[in-house]
């Protein structure tokens, strides 16, 4: 279905390539000036969104609500058997941060699945489950708005009736209800949007504050280091108390830096604030899910329809050092090796990617096998966009990646990166597209 849609609207920026040129230089210029931005480098993408049915934005809920009941009896198996959290091996901090969570509550409250979707066939692989920090929400509002003016689109729109994934507001209606059933019935009024800001995507945080405030709320931006904890209240560096913190902080920089953190680390032990999301959300952000849920152990405990999803869409994945070394360098383009905790695709080494004798000093030098999962390598699927180059409008094969936001367990909306080369990463030279769906 999305490919008869891109094949129209293709054919509406061939009939008129000169005007669609001017439309993508000054889709360009809006983007170079806008907030859809990470460290002041300025998000790249193509002058076609990318365009979904609503039959297939219903057939990625379904997948949502598969994967989660598929998560939820994950996590509350790392709860009640010791020797199978044993298999995550998390730091014993960690550890203790998980087990204090309030198991009532044990819905992953937001989160962006990454999964490789072929949109002529309909299968899929996944490729990340991004709990902690999950992000890029601002950069799909920027590029929608970057379209508005465009010729193409306009004649694509008169023709065709379509909506865009409000990504912002949905999430603070989610976070809202979340906290009123939580805390008992009290009403959220403060709220702190907390990261190591040096690491952060602040544009994206400063648009969540401004709707928070649209919203009604308090909100502000903080550095998770100068939260202090004083007589049972969290504060911000400004004085502001906390009931809520959206936590974009990531785990493994919350244990790297646990001594600076002392103060948000207290206050959420002793629940006197509540997090969204709490560190039990790392069972699944850790990528060495993927080789537990692999495992019969795992696959015993779930349906027959649950364990045929998971053979079918997980990509097996495997501890390196379980296959000799040998094997993994003479099969370079069948694997990726992967970081257990990481996040921005740091450390990540796809064989497709190297020589035969950079692949093979990787795998013999580069990598801690103790630390590292390795998984079977999936080529995305491809397809026609045009691009700007040198001033014109140039048509390319780029291959796929759909992120799908999940806010309190329902399907929130999509975000769609791609690349020339089949490594969709911020290290591959990665782009994103506007998403839109069409009715």
């Amino acid at each position: 279905m999305s490919r008869k849609l891109s094949g129209e609207y293709l054919s509406v920026i061939e009939s008129d390539i000169k005007k669609s040129t001017e439309d993508a230089l000054r889709q360009k210029e809006y983007i170079l000036n806008s907030t859809a931005r990470y460290h002041g480098n300025y998000v790249r993408t193509c002058y076609m969104p990318k365009l979904f049915s609503e039959e297939e934005y219903g057939y990625f809920s379904e997948i949502i609500d598969t994967l989660y009941k598929i998560f939820d009896k994950i996590i509350r198996r790392y709860f009640e058997d010791e020797a199978y959290r044993k298999k995550f091996g998390f730091d014993e901090r960690l550890e203790r941060l998980i087990l204090r969570c309030d198991r009532r509550y044990l819905t992953i409250p937001i989160a962006r699945i990454d999964i490789f979707y072929n949109e002529e066939t309909k299968e899929f692989k996944f490729c990340e489950f991004n709990t902690d920090g999950s992000s890029a929400m601002n950069e799909d509002r920027e590029l929608n708005n970057s379209l508005k003016d465009a010729g193409a689109f306009k004649e694509y729109v008169r023709k065709n009736e379509v909506r865009t994934c409000e990504l912002f507001y949905s999430w603070i209606s989610e976070m809202e209800s979340m906290y009123k059933e939580k805390s008992g019935g009290k009403q959220l009024k403060n709220v702190a949007i907390a990261d190591f800001t040096s690491n952060a995507s602040m544009e994206e945080f400063e648009v969540f504050e401004q709707c928070f405030k649209k919203s009604g709320f308090n909100a502000e931006i903080c550095e998770i280091r100068d939260m202090v904890y004083d007589n049972g209240v969290l504060r911000t560096k400004s004085g502001m108390e906390v009931q809520a913190v959206y936590r974009r902080a990531v785990t493994s920089d919350i244990l790297k830096h646990y001594d600076e953190v002392s103060d948000f680390i207290s206050a959420v032990c002793d629940n006197k604030v509540l997090l969204f999301g709490d560190f039990f959300t790392q069972i699944v952000h850790n990528k060495i899910l993927y080789k537990i849920i692999w495992e019969e152990d795992t696959l015993g405990m779930l349906s027959e329809k649950q364990r045929e999803f998971v053979i079918r869409h997980v990509p097996k994945t495997f501890r390196p050092d379980s296959i000799q070394k040998e094997l993994i360098i003479g099969e370079k383009d069948k694997w990726i090796l992967k970081p257990e905790d990481s996040y921005g695709s740091k450390g990540i080494y796809p064989g497709i990617s190297f020589s035969d004798e950079e692949w093979k000093d990787i795998v013999e030098n580069k990598v801690d096998f103790g630390s590292y999962i390795l998984q079977e390598f999936y080529t995305p699927y491809a397809d026609d966009n045009y691009i700007l180059e040198n001033g014109r409008l140039n048509k390319r094969k780029f291959y796929n990646l759909t992120g799908m936001y999940v806010y309190n367990g329902k399907f929130a909306g999509i975000y769609s990166r791609i690349s020339k080369e089949p490594i969709i990463s911020t290290q591959y030279n990665e782009m994103a597209l506007a998403t839109v769906i069409v009715k």
